[in-house]
């Protein structure tokens, strides 16, 4: 039965992927977005049982070439990763019936439409893949297919610029992924997943190749830029795909190899402890000053990212230091938060895209209001919104609350210099929490409420019931998975003393509704209330009195100015010969892209410096070709002889 749900899934998604190309209308669009509903459905199925049984069904092998057979493999890691995949790609196929349709031409259209379910199915391989071939291959077609749905509008220099720098971090990805998995097989001697037995020592390349390279896919500091430039550029359904699963495959990855090792190392853990809190902490304080809505969600993803990782360090000390029960909540909680990120990120990336459809412009200053025009939206926005804030009862809160009991109890720790360390990052940790509250505060509060500020908000309307029934979904699965947290986690066999969501989330919603029923019955004439406040002899409000983005984020700027880098200049000219009576000038603050600038760039300046003295070699000469061919030769010889 579990190898019928998965092979369903898989013959869905290629048959997704077939028909809008084969029949080109929308009604076979409309048919393959139905396809990969279809296939979510069977593998939430699958999922389901085997996480409840424990069961882990064998695929038979396929061979490609001698010695490199493609398997399929499932057990509960990969299992929770297919719960993921499915919990997002079931929002996403039924938003995407209507969203797909507003693309510019019937062509790009009909190619989005198989390019989305190729990127899932590729997704899905990827997560069973039962060893490193297989990995790679549908590793590789992950990242292609998404690389031509950022791609999609190629017209755009913006998003020209976002493909190449999105294609340049995954060739890179994929480098250090494949000298990760060399390393293991030269070790090994297997290309299939499996317990590693071996030293430490041994499994340092491995390790530090394999951290570099899910590192850079994932977007960890300093590897992160590309995010930015990829989630705005995509279309908003691909955008919910790429943070809510597409970033969750590569920390799938990374558990895969962590989760074998037997012989850990204590640095190991503290290094992605490390990592994962500046992701983190840097993640949300870039998010603070966007007023891109999209870049903005882009910049949480790589906060809520980091925030996994510290949960994995929190693991690998907790157990090197021999305390199993820490160790397990804090694996725990880090998959939990996965899972819940997958969850409200594709929510909120969903939601944005609705906001953009209906107001045309991703600029957060040009919106306010919304919430008249698209009550609907605003609801399922602020779900999103009080869930990624880590609000009760929500999902976000469970996955986050997980984390800081890890951090409360790790007094246990004997050892002084981990217990400054895990103090060290507590508190980044809880300055971290208050940013995204804060963030979300700004974004949802600027984006839906007070008055419209621009005349694109002013005639903003409510999107079609598609894209409104696609974002209720994982709107259902935050709610549930929150109220429903402790017993999910108890049927999977997690007995962590998580407190009951179901109880407070009840008393949450029976205050409230108290407080609104004795609002709605009170008498107004018996309160002194006044009807209209002092406002300085202003009659009305007006949109320009409101807090803009940049007026909300400005003290957090001013705070965090060295990170920033904040550069102010300004110009003034004079009436007089003295100064002394202004006349008029300009001012200008300039946030320094930090990682770009200083990073980034000089190593593009290098490379291609180094590419331009290499080019010289190529004279057209057949003489010299043969003779760099005989060195080249030599070389490997000479390697081989010595070194291999």
């Amino acid at each position: 039965m579990l190898e019928v749900f998965i092979y369903g899934a898989i013959i869905a998604l290629i048959a997704g992927t077939v028909l809008p190309l084969l029949y080109r209308s929308k009604n076979a669009r409309k048919a393959s977005f139905g396809l990969s509903f279809i296939s979510s459905i069977l593998l939430l199925a699958f999922a389901g049982i085997t996480l409840y049984t424990g069961k882990e069904p064998v695929f038979p092998a396929f061979r490609f070439l001698p010695g490199l057979d493609f398997t399929l493999a499932a057990d509960r890691l990969s299992a929770g990763f297919i719960l993921l995949i499915a919990a997002v790609t079931s929002g996403v196929s039924i938003y995407s019936i209507e969203y797909v349709e507003h693309a510019k031409s019937e062509a790009r259209k009909d190619l989005q439409t198989a390019l989305t379910n190729l990127f899932i199915l590729a997704m899905l391989m990827v997560v069973i893949a039962g060893n490193m071939v297989g990995f790679l291959v549908f590793w590789e077609i992950m990242s292609l297919s998404s690389l031509m749905l950022v791609l999609h509008d190629y017209s755009s220099e913006e998003n020209k610029k976002a493909g190449l720098f999105y294609f340049i971090m995954t060739s890179l990805s994929t480098a250090f992924l494949f000298m990760g998995f060399i390393s293991l097989l030269r070790l090994t001697g297997s290309s299939e997943f499996g317990p590693l037995d071996y030293p430490a020592s041994d499994l340092t390349l491995p390790f530090l190749c394999l951290f570099t390279g899910f590192g850079i896919k994932a977007g960890l500091v300093p590897f992160h830029k590309w995010l930015p430039y990829a989630h705005p550029a995509a279309p908003s359904s691909i955008s919910s795909l790429m943070s809510g699963v597409m970033l969750k495959v590569a920390i799938y990855g990374f558990l895969r190899f962590l989760l074998s090792v037997s012989t850990p190392e204590l640095w190991w853990g503290t290094l992605i402890l490390i990592a994962g809190t500046l992701s983190a902490v840097l993640g949300v304080i870039y998010a603070v000053k966007e007023s891109d809505i999209k870049r903005l969600l882009a910049y949480s993803s790589i906060e809520n990212i980091g925030i996994i990782f510290t949960g994995i360090g929190l693991y690998l000390i907790f157990k090197l230091e021999g305390v199993e029960s820490l160790a397990l909540l804090s694996l725990a909680g880090a998959c939990f938060h996965a899972f819940n990120h997958a969850l409200f990120k594709s929510l909120l990336f969903l939601g944005a895209g609705s906001v953009v459809h209906a107001t045309g412009t991703r600029n957060i200053e040009a919106f306010g209001g919304l919430i008249k025009r698209m009550p609907h939206t605003t609801a399922l926005f602020l779900i999103g919104s009080v869930s990624i804030a880590g609000l009760p009862p929500t999902s976000g809160f469970v996955s986050e609350m997980m984390l800081f009991q890890a951090y409360f109890y790790s007094s246990e720790l004997p050892d002084p210099l981990l217990k400054v360390l895990l103090i060290i990052t507590l508190s980044v940790f809880a300055l971290t929490s208050a940013l995204a509250a804060a963030l979300f505060v700004k974004l949802f509060g600027i984006t839906f409420l007070a008055l419209p500020r621009t005349k694109c908000a002013q005639e903003a309307a409510e999107v079609p019931k598609p894209m409104l029934f696609g974002e209720a979904v994982p709107a259902a699965f935050c709610i549930l998975s929150g109220l429903f947290s402790s017993r999910i986690l108890a049927l999977l066999g997690f007995d962590l003393g998580i407190p009951d969501m179901l109880l407070l989330g009840l008393i949450l919603v029976g205050t409230c509704g108290l407080v609104w029923i004795v609002v709605r019955n009170s008498d107004p004439s018996k309160t002194r209330i006044s009807k209209e406040t002092w406002g300085c002899g202003i009659l009305a409000q007006r949109p320009t009195m409101e807090y803009t983005s940049a007026g909300f984020s400005e003290p957090l700027v001013v705070i965090f100015k060295k990170i920033y880098r904040t550069e102010i200049s300004s110009t003034r000219t004079y009436s007089d010969i003295k100064e002394s009576i202004f006349k008029n000038g300009t001012a200008r603050i300039h946030l320094i892209k930090f990682f770009e600038e200083r990073l980034y760039i000089p190593v593009a300046y290098a490379v291609s410096l180094i590419s331009s003295q290499v080019s010289r070699m190529q004279n057209g000469k057949l003489d010299t070709y043969v003779l760099y061919v005989f060195i080249a030769v030599l070389t490997l010889m000479t390697f081989t002889r010595y070194f291999a």
